[in-house]
């Protein structure tokens, strides 16, 4: 007889349990795992015996091997093992048509899984209901089964019936309510008609309108670029004699011609700006912005018009981040501080700033003859002026602060005005604070003053040779080296011996070519050359198309002042883009 040590193993000695020591250890461990699955069988058991859709696996053949009490309801039969008996073929016993049922296992062959197939079913008292199926197709070993998830929507698709019947109900009654009106109505038939031609009439004349406001829209836009483009050259050229030194009685006949033909730029620039206010054209382009960035052009551009009218002019407002569109928003400045210089003849001008809630109020105050209570409310109104302004400075024709109105309208901005005679006046607009925190300003180098440049080079395309001359005189009287061109051509043949440090393009040139033309030609040359677009084009479309491209603009007639700052600033941020790059 064998020894017990020598017998053949144990199923107990096979796991490990095959003496007491072992089952003292490990039967806890594995009593507890065949309860934690016989609970989880319980679970999945109690979910399949207690789900709201119906549940039923069935082989290839049609037998259905497991159902749940849900799919016997939703078929009518007593429980699942009654359907189970009564059901062989589930092709030819529960799909209403087997021709779905085998239209269904195709599908089931090709991609494993069928999702809200909607088709009927037959239940015990051979009623046909319709239901949406999910069905999966398992393949275990040599052992294929579908599984399917069953969904009764009888009610639903009868509703939907019933709706269609209801529609079409509906529809009969509207055919003959409408036939019964036109019969009754019939009378009143000539009346339309009438009615129908006045309004056509109206609709001719109101379209006959507008296509006469387009004309002069298309007229003023082209009559604007065609009359700015000498009106520019013509500028340039008298700024270039302003600064040279002449005799006094020289000097005198230039500034008439100065002061002339700034009256007539600032004419035709405000009738166009008028023109499309007055038309809704224009639309803002509201962004988060740092206020000192227009502060700074704005002193940087009238600087030197104190300077000349022997007044003072301080700018005095702490950096906030604004919401607003930028370029409408330095309109109504320079409109404001424009008006100040003229209306004061002794003491300056200061712009400040004020936070009132969540707005900020900037303010620009003048010490000037100031405005009779009278007059205050009539000032916003085209063609109307103050009879007083300073002497020796041009007048104006009234469309300033019209377009400032109208401007602030646009841009949902309060403006406000406070004035004493022979005291001065204070006008401001509220502008909204951006949410958010604060964001850093961008690092600005020093340079020298404007008028000091030293050599830099200037490329200027534009297509007028008038343009050209007067941009080339006055560029090299300011210490800048200009080249000029035409076109793109021109342009790339100027820049093989010299490299430009910014470029000054017109947006119109000739055969249809612009000036982004042009700058793409330039920019496939040389890395990141610093671009402005000096142009007569307004439109809404072509400036904020400009501003995405990252591109200054100055409107022409170009004003030597804003020139001299723009150039200053480009140099000035491309001397700092070039030590950068050497960091």
């Amino acid at each position: 007889m064998k020894k017990r040590s020598e017998s053949a193993p144990t199923f107990e000695d096979l796991i490990g349990l095959g003496n007491h020591s072992a089952r003292k250890n490990y039967y806890p461990e594995l009593s507890r795992k065949l309860d934690e699955l016989e609970a989880e069988r319980n679970r999945y058991k109690w979910l399949f015996d207690h789900a709201l859709h119906g549940i039923f696996q069935a082989d290839l053949n049609g037998q259905i091997r497991a159902a749940n009490p849900a799919m016997a309801s939703i078929c009518g039969y007593r429980n699942e093992a009654h359907l189970q008996t009564v059901i062989t073929d589930i092709g030819e016993h529960l799909f209403g048509d087997p021709l779905c049922y085998r239209q269904l296992l195709q599908q089931l062959y090709q991609d494993g899984k069928v999702f809200r197939y909607e088709t009927q079913l037959r239940q015990a008292n051979g009623t046909l209901i319709y239901v949406s199926m999910n069905v999966l197709l398992k393949r275990e070993s040599d052992d294929i089964t579908l599984e399917a998830f069953v969904q009764d929507i009888t009610e639903r698709v009868m509703d939907q019936v019933r709706l269609r019947q209801l529609n079409e109900e509906l529809e009969g009654r509207v055919e003959e309510r409408t036939f019964a009106l036109a019969t009754v109505n019939s009378k009143l038939w000539d009346e339309i008609r009438q009615r129908e031609s006045a309004q056509q009439e109206m609709r001719l004349a109101k379209e006959q309108a507008e296509e006469a406001n387009r004309s002069k829209d298309k007229y003023l836009a082209a009559a604007s670029h065609d009359l700015l483009q000498p009106m520019n050259a013509a500028r340039l050229l008298v700024s270039t004699l302003r600064e040279r030194p002449m005799a006094a009685d020289d000097h005198h006949l230039v500034e008439r011609i100065h002061v002339a033909l700034e009256g007539a730029e600032e004419l035709l620039t405000d009738l166009l700006d008028i023109s499309k206010l007055d038309q809704n054209a224009v639309q803002p382009d509201r962004t988060a912005f740092h206020l000192s960035q227009l502060l700074s052009a704005l002193q940087t551009e009238f600087q030197p018009v104190a300077e000349r009218a022997g007044l003072s002019f301080r700018v005095r407002c702490h950096d906030r981040l604004v919401h607003s569109d930028a370029r409408l928003l330095m309109r109504i400045l320079r409109n404001f501080v424009s008006n100040a210089f003229r209306y004061t003849n002794q003491g300056g001008v200061l712009v400040g700033c004020r936070v009132k809630g969540e707005s900020l109020e900037i303010q620009v105050w003048d010490t000037g003859e100031g405005i009779p209570d009278t007059q205050t409310d009539s000032i916003f109104e085209a063609f109307n002026q103050l009879q007083q302004h300073r002497n020796g400075q041009r007048a104006g024709v009234g469309l300033g602060l019209a377009i400032v109105e109208r401007i602030a309208r646009v841009l949902e901005h309060p403006v406000s005005v406070r004035s004493k005679p022979d005291k001065g006046s204070m006008f401001s607009i509220a502008v909204p604070l951006a949410e958010g925190a604060e964001q850093p300003l961008p690092r600005v180098t020093k340079m020298a003053a404007a008028s000091h440049f030293q050599d830099e080079v200037v490329l200027i395309v534009d297509n007028d040779p008038d343009i050209l001359l007067s941009m080339k005189v006055l560029l090299m009287q300011w210490g800048l080296t200009p080249l000029t061109a035409k076109d793109t051509a021109a342009a790339l043949n100027l820049c093989e011996t010299l490299t430009p440090d910014i470029v000054l393009l017109d947006y119109h040139l000739d055969k249809g070519l612009t000036g982004i033309d042009v700058l793409e030609a330039l920019r496939d040359r040389f890395e990141a050359i610093p671009a402005a677009l000096l142009t007569a084009e307004r439109a809404d479309e072509s400036l904020k198309r400009f501003r995405s491209m990252g591109l200054q603009v100055l409107n022409k007639p170009v004003k030597p002042g804003k020139l001299r700052a723009l150039i200053s600033h480009m140099l000035s941020n491309e001397q700092l883009r070039k030590e950068l790059g050497h960091k």
